[in-house]
């Protein structure tokens, strides 16, 4: 027997992350690491338990296992509960047809049975592969006021910016009149942040008769929001005016690694009264160098640093020689950077060695020419990897 639940947050971490390119070529876009000492995953889940939402359903598909084995029981997010908590849904085969989620609507329909566990009155919709803190607490109160059938989570973006996302036009009141998915001449600067409440009963209406659409994408953005609307249902815009990124791109994921810089950071994610949690591993504590310098860095537990660190994140377990420089980078967990070499304006992910000598990427701070170095990858000594070059993994 499930204990009721107002709300069910379903969180939608399947996508490929093709954007990402080296970075997920072997792991789910949500297990990728951030900040030094997160994975993307960590803010909506995080948000989650401290919004008061305790039943979370996690749905993969796309190289799942480095993501399933790092949520665990969902001990670090204090998701790790006797009714609720945290569950792995994956795609499976039952008595019917069994299929690959084929958009992120079908993916929810194929686990409204999970939700109907809990019974309850609202649905979250969430994805899992942006960076912010947000209480959705104060999102369903909002919806529960506004009486509405389903509330979109939106921030403002530059006009330039619009067509890359959902957009949304409303009236004064809030209450949407308008959606365009990725519109070539945007009307608005309102911007879905891809976060829904629903109605469950009005959701799950919806998507069975999107589920019986031939032709239909299966999409939220395509599909069950346009219906919806054009069925004339209560839809709100809920304005967001805190941090957000979508870090489906190379220089976005850099951009929000960059944004944690400085004295007063754009992303601040050491306040006590937001938390972000995360899972780790027990590690030493950083280790600097006398001769070693840093300026305007993060370094996380573990790593050693003997050479120079400056504009950048460094991951666990990371150690930088002698003589070695790193600037503007984000260098993920267990990578080496030996004497001598050089690493600037790139993404170096976990366990790279860089040999004595190498040179990764450019002196010139760029969004744009990020070089990015997968997993597991060998640098050998005195060679070059060129500003904006990628290596992937290698194959095993």
């Amino acid at each position: 027997m499930y204990k009721k639940k107002e709300c069910v947050a379903m969180l939608l971490a399947g996508g490929q992350g093709s954007r990402l390119y080296a970075l997920t070529s072997t792991m789910a876009k949500p297990a990728v690491q951030f900040g030094g000492k997160y994975r993307i995953i960590d803010f909506p889940l995080s948000n989650c338990i401290n919004s008061g939402i305790d039943t979370v359903g996690v749905l993969t598909q796309y190289q799942p296992l480095e993501l399933n084995d790092y949520i665990g029981n969902g001990l670090p997010w204090d998701l790790d509960r006797t009714f609720g908590g945290v569950k792995i849904l994956p795609p499976y085969q039952g008595q019917g047809k069994g299929d690959w989620y084929r958009g992120t609507a079908n993916a929810i329909y194929q686990n409204m049975h999970f939700i109907d566990l809990y019974d309850p009155e609202y649905v979250l919709i969430l994805s899992g592969d942006h960076i912010y803190k947000m209480d959705y607490a104060k999102m369903l109160d909002y919806h529960k006021e506004k009486n509405a059938d389903c509330t979109i989570a939106v921030i403002n973006v530059s006009i330039e910016e619009a067509s890359r996302f959902g957009i949304m036009s409303a009236d004064e009141e809030n209450k949407i009149f308008k959606f365009e998915e990725k519109p070539k001449k945007p009307e608005s600067t309102l911007a879905s942040m891809g976060i829904y409440i629903f109605n469950k009963k009005k959701l799950f209406a919806y998507l069975e008769e999107d589920e019986a659409t031939e032709g239909s994408s299966n999409d939220f953005g395509k599909n069950i929001i346009p219906a919806m609307l054009g069925r004339g249902e209560k839809m709100y815009a809920y304005p967001f005016d805190g941090y957000w990124k979508d870090v489906g791109t190379i220089s976005s994921l850099w951009e929000a690694n960059m944004d944690l810089l400085g004295d007063d950071p754009k992303l601040d994610v050491g306040s006590e009264d937001w938390r972000i949690y995360a899972r780790h591993d027990a590690s030493a504590p950083q280790y600097v160098g006398a001769d070693a310098i840093v300026e305007n860095s993060v370094i996380t537990e573990g790593s050693e640093i003997y050479g120079t660190v400056k504009n950048s994140v460094i991951g666990a377990n990371v150690v930088i020689g002698k003589g070695a420089c790193v600037c503007d980078s984000v260098i993920m967990s267990g990578t080496v950077v030996e004497e001598n070499a050089f690493v600037g304006n790139s993404i170096v992910a976990d366990d790279v060695k860089v040999e004595a000598g190498a040179t990764v990427g450019g002196k010139e701070t760029s969004p744009e020419l990020i070089t990015l170095i997968g997993a597991k990858n060998i640098i050998a000594s005195g060679t070059t990897v060129a500003p904006g070059e990628t290596k992937y993994s290698p194959t095993v």
